[in-house]
């Protein structure tokens, strides 16, 4: 290990920021959970559909019917737990496994903040975030820290900057910066706001929107993490995200980046605040200030800790690029598209007929998706290849049982890809029963008659 790392990883920081953190995190979560299940989605999206649409290696995870609630409630506690710092260990790793699962449990509601979620309370496993301002922490004298190494603080800002900046980086393409495209189909919808809405409809608008956009992705974590520059900065994350939850239907994201990057300021900042919580709850922030350090055991798990979170973020830095193993436009086969931080980059849109074959009396069925698959899903489906497979294989076991012999599952479908004319997108003659899921290209994606270019 260099001298500089090892100066590194002995250089320590305020624990306050790593408490309000956990604090925010887990009140933010609460609320989304509470807000998700006000709206009955809980039942809308896991209870109510006949099929669901699963990540490829985890066909087993699905929903308990109307256990499906105690999920959501048991991620709904560990969220207040996690927040409060009571049994910390304990209600981080709950949170984590009942919001992955819950995540896993249908592809359909792929959002990139799940991941975002995701990805941050697995590494909150690993850090001592009940140290200060906690209930465990009160509790327990010997758990009471004032400071933590610094890498437990800098992870949490690498992952938001990473959030960030390959959102920027996946906006340097040609429909967006030089076609304004998809905001130029997207903000027309929103003429009717007062104040701005007549000014959406102009064609200067969607490039300003689409230049700035990705200016703003690539250049505000530099803005953030310079003292100097960093009240700008925040200013500009609260309007950017307002404005965009004022103009698109992305549920909680922006308020979890708003929140989330107030981790970059000082930490005095976050003592202030906790202190006037704790002023409003009766809990002396002074308790926890006993100038200890967090120093760490240089034992065997401590280093494979570290081994794995470097793991881990190397894994976080690399996986976004998969896509450049395929072939043919990303955008087209959304091969590697999924948590790559590509956050509304396209408008996509298709219908997909499906008609079942008897291999052996070759009678055809034309199938009503709708018998299977709710609104969302057909919708979701008509253009997404790896649904598309999915749900063939659905079909091709369905009419097995029905009494078809070895059916055969083809598709007729047409895609539109950001404002341009629909085009057939599979191969109508290939029996996609024959086909299996898996990470090689799919060959009977039909190729894409235009150019993307860019990242």
């Amino acid at each position: 290990m260099s001298t500089q790392i090892k100066k590194y990883l002995n250089t320590y920081s305020n624990a306050s920021t790593l408490a309000f953190f956990r604090l925010a995190f887990g009140l933010m979560m609460l609320l989304s959970l509470i807000r998700f299940a006000s709206y009955g989605w809980i039942k809308k999206f896991y209870i109510d559909p006949q099929f669901h649409f699963t990540y490829y290696g985890f066909q087993w995870v699905k929903p308990f019917g109307n256990y499906t609630y105690l999920l959501f409630i048991i991620a709904g506690l560990a969220a207040l737990f996690v927040a409060i710092g009571y049994k910390y260990k304990w209600a981080i790793a709950a949170f984590f496994l009942s919001f992955t699962y819950i995540e896993l449990l249908d592809k359909t509601t792929y959002l990139n903040h799940y991941y975002f979620i995701t990805i941050i309370s697995l590494v909150l496993l690993f850090l001592p975030a009940n140290c200060y301002f906690s209930v465990d922490a009160l509790k327990n004298e010997k758990i009471r820290f004032e400071k933590v190494p610094r890498w437990n603080i800098d992870i949490l800002k690498l992952l938001l900057a990473i959030v960030y900046f390959y959102a920027g980086l996946a906006k340097l393409n040609s429909d967006w910066l030089l076609e304004a495209m998809p905001l130029k189909i997207w903000l027309p919808n929103n003429s009717n706001l007062p104040l701005i809405g007549s000014l959406l409809n102009e064609n200067w608008v969607h490039y300003v929107f689409s230049w700035t956009g990705a200016i703003y992705d690539l250049g505000i974590v530099v803005l953030l993490l310079y003292k100097r520059t960093r009240i700008f900065g925040f200013i500009l994350v609260v309007v950017f995200h307002i404005l965009t939850k004022i103009l698109f239907p992305i549920g909680v994201f922006p308020y979890v980046m708003i929140i989330s990057s107030l981790i970059f300021f000082d930490a005095n900042f976050h003592k202030k605040a906790l202190s006037f919580l704790g002023k409003l709850i009766s809990i002396p922030i002074l308790i926890f200030e006993n100038g200890k350090e967090k120093i760490p055991a240089l034992n065997s798990l401590y280093k494979t800790k570290l081994v794995f979170i470097s793991c881990f973020i190397a894994f976080q830095l690399l996986f976004p690029f998969r896509y450049l193993c395929y072939p043919n436009e990303l955008f087209w086969t959304e091969e590697g598209f999924r948590f790559s931080w590509r956050v509304m980059l396209m408008e996509k849109a298709g219908y997909a007929t499906f008609k079942v074959k008897d291999a052996v009396s070759k009678k055809e069925i034309t199938i009503n998706n709708s018998h299977f698959l709710t609104t969302f899903q057909e919708k979701q489906m008509a253009f997404q290849p790896d649904f598309i497979l999915e749900y063939a294989h659905y079909l091709h076991d369905y009419y097995q049982k029905q009494g078809l012999n070895n059916p055969e599952v083809y598709v007729e479908s047409y895609v539109a890809l950001n404002g341009r004319l629909s085009q057939k997108y599979i191969d109508p003659k290939i029996n996609l029963a024959n086909e299996n899921e898996n990470f090689k290209h799919k060959t009977w994606i039909l190729p894409f008659n235009d150019t993307i270019k860019g990242f």
